[in-house]
This record gives structure tokens, C-alpha cells and sequence, in this order.
């Protein structure tokens, strides 16, 4: 058969190493399909239920693997769906291709049905943003497509109408009338391997030097630089705090980290950031600047491979445009070990505190049962290489703290968009990535509701993957950020009765339960580990858990007063879930 532009696609992102696509076909991408078919045996299309799981699969697959992340989309209601999708790759720095149909180009201007302009629509969130218009143009703007996406770590998006689509390859249909040429390209980029300039690092190391009370702050961008890290913080007696995205970065039970920063932190992590002198930060750009020290407090030596990041969040003394791993490298042979360890063994004293009193909350006496309870549960079973992906909202705060980083494990969630509903798509893209490894999604029960049709695609691929729903019934983040304002909650609980996911699972073909009293927990919780195929686990949990910060400041507790003095209903439950806390955190 002669070659058409839709095969032409095909062919060109399997010789760039693509081998899954995630989509949803429509008659707007019908000669494209065509084309994914003719190349089935290199290039494999996960068929979804909606768009937008497309688009978070493509993400989660690209952050997990480092590799090209591809979605596909029909034109109009198709193209428009993976946009919430492609935004958390962009904000989370991660390469992905998007592809969609547009009409024909006979009918473009004319109010045809579904004729949305997707370069337009997709403007802000792709880098590399064309509507294809001449089958001589290809298969080289693939090639820059992809090259955009993965030099600069973002979304690239390549739209086609339905007529070119079917174009034979070699149709040639206009006067050459310019000097140029159509474009002429191969399957390959170069990575540039960003060593620091001397100088730049002789003057971070000389900054840290002259620091007393030094902390780190790393970030997802020193994911491959665990033994550097580690390293650096032993030379300079410096406490590692580490981004949410940045978790995985190393070991939650190694000396060296106090964990977290943030709402969703650790206390420790909270009181070094407001005593540290100095600060260095690698790969991160995090932006809570409320957290970070006050201006003035300390000098700053700030480690990334984006130079516009450097300096973003707080005046930076020393900046050092590198990958982190090489950075790190240099700066540990220009810095001496530190034997004064005393504000080192401080924040280890306090991290021990912090690690008890986490403990003491994963209390399997109590019922309702205690989302750190459900989490800890998890953390327990789960494979020292297990995966977990997780939702946002509350479910970020109980699996920050109660889910350990050792081994090869690793975590996964929608960072700066902080989106609803991308736990189950990570899931199935990562197990897709990596069949052997043990891959869990512990989402909530909102975010779940919204892609929950994405669990029979599991099924239907015999994918594995593990799904535990944080069931309060309710969007538990919203509820208690309204009361952290000073107002009491409002529309954010749905009405009895609890679903019942485990059903929905078993409806799939797939092992499923429902889980109320904690005894049955971690029975619940081994059996769907340790089943063959997919499988979940609905837990229903305590809804009146406040998702507490590390740190208490003095403005969250008067608005948290406020609310209950303005009416905030189920005032009693909450206390009591409160009281019991901190009476466990005493025993511990």
C-alpha cells in the first residue's frame, strides 16, 4: 500500500523509540489511526475511556520513564479533553507529544461541526505548536516536535486534517515558489551534558564554606543524583529537606532527611528552614515562598539545569547552571568534611520525635479508621521497588508522611497543577512501562469518581496495578482549606451513602472489596498486593481528619477558630479526631 501521511507518523515515532501511544480514536484522526494500525506490531495504542486519562498516561509514562510521552485525540471535543493533561506536564517539566485531528482543510473558515483551531487553543501549554498542511513537510516536523518536547522537558503538539491524514506521502501539491526547501530531518538530538563552570562552582563551594548552619533543599531535578546528595550533606553536615515531587530523591529513613516542607510537611523540616544560614538548593524551584527563609536570613547556592530558574524564588548568592549530578560532583571536592555535626544531630534528634509521633497516628484501635492508619498499611506491604502514584488532596498529605522512600521505590503525583483524578492514569502508564514492578495508586474518593472508567481499561490491558481509594466521602483538601481561611465548610461532603468501589471493581472482573472496620485492613490490603491482576481496595475512612501542618503557625490556628465559631458543622467529630492525635502523639 503507498505510504500516506498517517504512516508516515507512525513509522517516524517508532524510529524515535515510542512504542505506546494513549488515545481515544474519532473520525477526526481516522487516517492517523490508520497509520497506528499498519505499524500494531512496533507501536502499541492503549485505548482509554476519556481524553484527559490519555493525556495524564502520556504524563505519568514520561515521568517514570524520563522517555517521550504520546497522546492522541480526535478534533473539537477530543483535543480539548487532554488539555488538563498536557498542563501537568508542562508544569511539571516532563516531555510529551500530543496529536489531534482537525477538519479538513476544504471546510477550515466555514463554522464546520467540530472545528476547533487547536494551535490556538493549544498556545500557551506547547512549545512546538503546528497544524501540518503539506505532506512534504513530514516526517521532519515530527522530528522537531519531539526534539522540542524533550530538550526543553514540556508539551509539543502536532495537529493534522482529515484530508492530509490520507495524503500519500510523496504527493507534492504547490509551486515551490521560495528558496527554502521542505524540511529534511532523522530520528536523533543531541544531549548536552551541562558541567558547571568553574567559576560558578568555586564560588558555591565558597559560600557553603563560610555557612554555620547549612540545610539542603532538594527537588525532582536531583532524582538521579541520590549518591551525590547524600554525599555532599555528609561533607557539609547539612540536613536534606526534599520537595513532594522531589520525595523519591533519597530515603525517608535515612539520617540525613527531615522529610518534607510545606502544609505537607515535617515540623523539623519547617523549624531548619527558619534557623538555616545557608541554603542550597538543587533542582528545585519550589514556590512556596512562605516556607523558604525570610529574606536576609541566609545566602542562597541554587543548583539547576534551567538558568531562568535560578534566583525565581529568593536572591541567590552563588547560582550554578548544571546538571545536578555533575554540579554535586565538583562542589564535594572543593568542600571539607565538617566536624562540627551539632546543628546536624539537632534536626536528627527532632526528626526522631517527628518519625514517632507519625507512628503513633497510624493507630489501628481507631474507628472510623485513621487515613494515616490506611497509608501505613500500604507502606508496610508494599514492595521495596513498588511504585505509588497518588491523587491530590488529603491523600497527598497521608502518603508524604506515611509513605517510606526505601529501596528502589519510587512516587508519583501531579506537582505544580496539583490536579485531581491522575493517580489511576499514572498507574496504568507505569505499569505499562514497567510490567514487573508492583505499581499503586492510593487515590481519593473524588479524584477516583472522575476517571474511575479508567480501571476496566486496566482490566481489559491484564494490567496489575493496585488501586486503594481514600474513602471519606468527601473532597476532603477543599474542606479543610475552606476552614483554614476562617469560613466554616461548605458543598464540599456528597450525600450518604458511600460508594462502594470494591463493587465497581468486581463489576470489571477484577478483585474488589470494601473495607470499614481496621481489623480487616491489612488482611484487605495483602490479598489485592498479592493478586495476579488488577485489583482495589475502597477503604472508608475517618472524614473529620484534618490533614494537620508540621508546624501550627498562629494565623492557621485563629482561622481554624474562627470557622468553628462561624458555624462549621461537625465540630465535635473533628476535635475528637484531633484530640486523639495528639493524645497518640504524647504516648509516643
Amino acid at each position: 500500500m503507498q505510504e500516506i501521511v498517517g504512516e508516515s507518523l507512525a513509522r517516524r515515532l517508532v524510529e524515535w523509540g515510542v512504542d505506546t501511544v494513549f488515545g481515544l480514536p474519532g473520525d477526526g484522526i481516522n487516517g492517523l489511526m490508520e497509520g497506528f494500525r499498519r505499524h500494531r506490531d512496533k507501536l502499541r495504542f492503549v485505548l482509554v475511556h476519556h481524553e484527559e486519562a490519555a493525556a495524564f498516561m502520556a504524563t505519568g509514562y514520561a515521568k517514570a520513564t524520563g522517555r517521550l510521552g504520546v497522546c492522541a485525540a480526535t478534533s473539537g471535543p477530543g483535543a480539548i479533553h487532554l488539555l488538563n493533561g498536557l498542563y501537568d506536564a508542562k508544569l511539571d517539566h516532563v516531555p510529551v507529544l500530543a496529536i489531534t485531528g482537525m477538519q479538513e482543510t476544504s471546510v477550515l473558515g466555514s463554522h464546520y461541526q467540530q472545528e476547533v483551531h487547536t494551535t490556538h487553543l493549544y498556545q500557551d501549554v506547547a512549545a512546538y505548536n503546528l497544524m501540518v498542511t503539506n505532506p512534504q513537510q513530514m516526517p521532519a516536523v515530527v522530528d522537531l516536535a519531539i526534539r522540542n518536547a524533550l530538550g526543553k522537558r514540556t508539551v509539543a503538539h502536532l495537529t493534522f486534517p482529515n484530508d492530509l491524514q490520507v495524503a500519500p506521502i510523496g504527493e507534492d501539491p504547490y509551486r515551490h515558489v521560495s528558496p527554502g526547501t521542505p524540511p529534511k530531518s532523522a530520528a536523533n538530538m543531541a544531549y548536552p551534558r551541562l558541567s558547571p563552570d568553574p567559576e560558578e562552582i568555586a564560588r558555591a563551594a565558597e559560600v557553603l564554606r563560610q555557612g554555620s548552619r547549612i540545610a539542603m533543599l532538594v527537588g525532582v531535578g536531583a532524582r538521579g543524583a541520590r549518591e551525590e546528595v547524600l554525599a555532599v550533606a555528609e561533607a557539609l553536615a547539612s540536613p536534606i529537606v526534599k520537595t513532594l515531587p522531589g520525595k523519591q530523591v533519597v530515603p525517608d529513613d535515612h539520617p540525613l532527611t527531615t522529610g518534607g516542607l510545606g502544609l505537607l510537611g515535617t515540623r523539623p523540616s519547617e523549624e531548619l528552614m527558619e534557623e538555616c544560614d545557608t541554603l542550597l538548593m538543587v533542582g528545585t524551584s519550589y514556590p512556596y515562598g512562605k516556607y523558604l527563609p525570610s529574606p536576609g536570613q541566609a545566602r542562597v547556592v541554587q543548583i539547576d539545569v534551567d538558568p531562568s530558574l535560578i534566583g525565581m524564588r529568593l536572591p541567590v548568592t552563588a547560582g550554578v547552571c548544571s546538571d545536578a549530578r555533575l554540579a554535586l560532583r565538583h562542589l564535594l571536592s572543593l568542600v571539607d568534611r565538617r566536624t562540627d555535626r551539632s546543628f546536624l544531630e539537632k534536626y536528627q534528634r527532632k526528626m526522631g520525635e517527628w518519625r514517632a509521633d507519625m507512628a503513633s497516628l497510624r493507630d489501628p484501635r481507631r474507628h472510623p479508621i485513621a487515613p494515616q492508619y490506611l497509608m501505613g498499611c500500604i507502606d508496610e506491604a508494599a514492595a521495596d521497588d513498588a511504585i505509588l502514584t497518588c491523587d491530590s488532596g488529603t491523600i497527598a498529605t497521608w502518603s508524604a508522611r506515611h509513605w517510606t522512600i526505601r529501596g528502589d521505590r519510587e512516587y508519583y503525583l501531579s506537582g505544580n497543577l496539583a490536579t485531581m483524578a491522575p493517580g489511576l492514569p499514572y498507574a496504568i502508564a507505569i505499569q505499562h512501562a514497567y510490567p514487573n514492578r508492583q505499581v499503586i495508586a492510593f487515590v481519593g474518593d473524588g479524584g477516583f469518581a472522575m476517571l474511575m472508567a479508567e480501571f476496566l481499561t486496566a482490566v481489559r490491558n491484564e494490567l496489575p496495578i493496585k488501586v486503594v481509594v481514600n474513602n471519606n466521602n468527601a473532597y476532603g483538601q477543599i474542606l479543610w482549606e475552606q476552614i483554614i481561611l476562617g469560613y466554616p465548610e461548605y458543598a464540599v461532603r456528597h450525600l450518604r451513602p458511600e460508594a462502594d468501589f470494591g463493587a465497581w471493581a468486581r463489576a470489571c472482573g477484577a478483585y474488589g472489596v470494601k473495607v470499614t472496620d481496621p481489623k480487616d485492613l491489612p488482611g484487605a490490603i495483602g490479598e489485592a498486593l498479592a493478586h495476579p491482576g488488577p485489583a482495589l481496595v475502597d477503604c472508608d475512612v475517618n472524614a473529620d481528619e484534618p490533614p494537620m501542618p508540621g508546624k501550627v503557625r498562629y494565623e492557621q490556628a485563629k482561622h481554624f477558630t474562627e470557622a468553628f465559631l462561624r458555624g462549621q458543622p461537625r465540630k465535635v467529630a473533628t476535635l475528637a479526631s484531633v484530640a486523639r492525635d495528639k493524645i497518640n502523639e504524647l504516648r509516643s
